[in-house]
Parts: structure tokens; C-alpha cells; sequence
């Protein structure tokens, strides 16, 4: 019984590692960048998954109007907004 029990372990071992390691740390991750989706509020800029960069001038529950040159507004679904940018954050390529 105990050999049995010595056996299964190293595969419990490492499942265990691999939670611990790779699952968790990316749940916090799509945790935290859920909770700052919905937490987007008026006047913060923010990615859509398409790579449009824009300033938020509209929100509702779902969906959120950016605005992505002067007088040009589209509507996005909250959940394709893929970063909310900080104002002190600066462009990739400068």
C-alpha cells in the first residue's frame, strides 16, 4: 500500500508545481485586467483588442463610445477593451 502511495506521488507533485507556477499567477492576471475593464470610466484612454487606441467619452454596462480621432465616436463592447492605459504611459515605439 504504501509503495502504491510512493508512486503517485511525484505525478501529484507535479501537478501540484504546475498550478502553482503557471495557473494561478494567470488567474490573478485575468482577474485584475477584468476588474480594470470594468472599472473603465469617461476620459481614460484605452487598446480594443483590434489595436485601436482611443479616449473614452461614453460608458453603459456593457459597452463603452470611443472616441478615436476629433468627431470620429464608435461604439466597443467592454469585453474586446484589451488594456486600460494609465496617463503617465507611453506608446510602445517612442
Amino acid at each position: 500500500m504504501a509503495g502504491a502511495l510512493f508512486s503517485f506521488f511525484p505525478i501529484v507533485a507535479i501537478f501540484v508545481i504546475f498550478y502553482l507556477i503557471v495557473m494561478r499567477p494567470q488567474q490573478r492576471q485575468m482577474k485584475a485586467h477584468r476588474d480594470r475593464v470594468a472599472a473603465v470610466k469617461k476620459g481614460e484612454e484605452v487598446v480594443t483588442g483590434g489595436g485601436i487606441r482611443g479616449r473614452v467619452t461614453k460608458v453603459t454596462d456593457d459597452e463603452v463610445e470611443v472616441e478615436i480621432a476629433q468627431g470620429v465616436k464608435v461604439k466597443v463592447v467592454k469585453s474586446t477593451i484589451s488594456q486600460v492605459l494609465t496617463p503617465n504611459t507611453k506608446p510602445a515605439n517612442d
